[in-house]
């Protein structure tokens, strides 16, 4: 009887579950546990409330009482922080959602998540793709959704043959450095012609209850069978040892990419953060909330030096580079959650050497703790004015609002749109203006 063989991805053990703690922080005691490399980071309980100055327990955005870290895990136990948070977040999981779930209107569909790669896990045999700065997008057999759970307006033509019997999890994607882009086409709600800009680049099939390699090769053989040229596979290649990661990781970036993806081999697709899913980059990204404009100086003054953000956990910061002169003349408004980039957290928890990548309307965070200190709290530009022989088109935005007004001779015509939030609506606005200054219309300054 001929020996059966095993894939060479079976026989990689799963980690082995983490027991129980035989020890525990009491109420008011905090200890020191070692990070990636030399960093050290502090676990506390205060009042049965356990924290972590990791990135990752900093920057998860749900109530700190439910928030927990690897670092808590491997002191205290997955079992005990099962008991204390649950198995995965509110924010990463609805009530008890699964990859099979059934998805809603509004409702988040079932995601696995990344954890970051902080260099203590060894990724020989990992399977290795590059990170898409795109948006997430999972199609359900019927619909593109959000993470929010809010439904993509892709043209037919888009949709049409994609499977209905295959969910799939993927990326909306225009290309490296084209976020903002992208951002402003699948945001839309007009079908237009712009959507041919994009692909749907996927990367998973969610509700195959498969070891990965089997569900990406289901993806491949039935993406094969689409001819659909705006639909692909991404591209997974095993990962041989650090030197390797490394080298492809300055290979992307290089290009202009985001960075990598590092999938465990044999894994099965969980809801929520997993560490079966890492992602690798030279710089950190996170969310904050913009809460205030603070005003330029030199070459800009007139217009926004920097926004005054702040995170999930409170901590106020400015990100002043990284803009367009277009963004400076018309920066996301006060309520908007952007995404920046950074090297790494100070002492105190605040990102240093924040860059701005863009806004942000898939990503969920509490709202502002806090105002803008009074001295970098500015008005929002909320109106600017055209001309073009003798016509005059003017918007003016009001939070989740804006009206056009347009005036030619006597004649004169006002349009009031309302939108889902700040951020929808500024990015609407934007939009209108890029098409009246296409058309040769020359910003003047308002009148008050």
């Amino acid at each position: 009887m001929a020996e059966k063989t095993v894939p060479w991805w079976k026989a990689v053990p799963e980690a082995a579950a983490t027991p129980a703690a035989a020890t525990d922080l009491a109420d008011g005691e905090s200890r020191e546990v070692a990070g990636s490399g030399s960093r050290t980071y502090t676990l506390k309980n205060v009042a049965g409330v356990y924290s972590c100055t990791c990135p990752s327990w900093q920057h998860l955005g749900v109530a700190i009482e439910k928030r927990s870290c690897k670092h808590l895990r491997a002191f205290r136990g997955d079992a005990v922080e099962d008991a204390r948070v649950g198995t995965v977040t509110p924010r990463e999981r609805a009530a008890t959602r699964t990859a099979d779930s059934p998805t809603q209107a509004g409702v988040a569909p079932p995601l696995l998540l990344a954890h970051s790669w902080e260099n203590d896990t060894d990724l020989a045999g990992w399977w290795m793709s590059e990170k898409l700065d795109g948006v997430r997008a999972f199609w359900d057999g019927a619909n593109l959704i959000s993470r929010l759970g809010n439904v993509f307006v892709a043209p037919e033509w888009f949709l049409e043959g994609l499977p209905k019997d295959l969910a799939l999890d993927g990326e909306l994607f225009g290309g490296r450095g084209k976020f903002q882009r992208t951002v402003s086409i699948v945001r839309r709600q007009d079908r237009g012609d712009a959507w041919r800009e994009i692909r749907y680049v996927v990367f998973d099939a969610p509700r195959l209850a498969l070891p990965f390699e089997e569900r990406l090769a289901s993806v491949r053989d039935r993406i094969a069978t689409m001819s659909l040229a705006h639909v692909e596979a991404l591209e997974h290649v095993p990962c041989r040892d650090v030197p390797h990661l490394r080298e492809e990781l300055a290979r992307v970036e290089g290009l202009g990419g985001e960075g990598l993806m590092m999938r465990r081999p044999g894994s099965k697709y969980e809801v929520g953060r997993s560490h079966t899913l890492l992602k690798v980059k030279s710089f950190k990204d996170a969310e904050a909330r913009v809460i205030g404009h603070a005003p330029g100086a030199g070459k800009h003054k007139g217009r926004l030096g920097a926004l005054v953000c702040e995170l999930p956990s409170g901590k106020q910061f400015n990100v002043g580079t990284g803009f367009t002169d277009r963004e400076r003349e018309a920066p996301p408004p006060i309520g908007a959650v952007v995404t920046f980039r950074y090297q790494e957290l100070s002492n105190d928890g605040v990102p240093r050497f924040p860059s701005y990548v863009g806004v942000r309307d898939d990503v969920a965070l509490p709202p502002a703790r806090t105002a803008a200190p009074a001295a970098v709290a500015t008005k929002t530009r909320d109106a600017r004015v055209f001309v073009r022989e003798g016509a005059t088109w003017e918007i003016r935005l009001t939070g989740a609002s804006h009206v056009v007004r347009r005036v030619r001779g006597e004649a004169t015509e006002s349009v009031n749109a309302t939108f889902s939030g700040a951020a929808v609506a500024w990015r609407d606005a934007d939009r209108l203006i890029q098409e009246q200054l296409a058309a040769g219309f020359v910003e003047v300054a308002p009148e008050d």
